[in-house]
């Protein structure tokens, strides 16, 4: 029988990563440095304002299996 190195339970989340100001982050609110959950429509004003950005999978659980597989163990998410 084929085992698991860890299990993890959590929210499949999206990073989005995006080169702005002070200025953006002092005017829409936002603390820098900090990571901040947002509904669909702060979503959509926060990019309809910024410059480009990459979207990239995140939340704690699948970076912890990304972590735990490139040290050679198996994971699920």
């Amino acid at each position: 029988t084929d085992r698991l190195d860890v299990v993890a339970i959590g929210n499949a989340l999206v990073d989005v990563l995006s080169h702005e100001s002070h200025e953006f982050l002092t005017a829409h609110d936002l603390t820098p440095g900090a990571m901040e959950l947002v509904d669909t429509e702060r979503a959509e004003h926060l990019y309809a304002a910024m410059g480009p950005a990459v979207e990239i999978s995140g939340g704690s659980a699948a970076n912890t299996l990304v972590g735990v597989t490139s040290l050679g163990g198996t994971g699920a998410f």
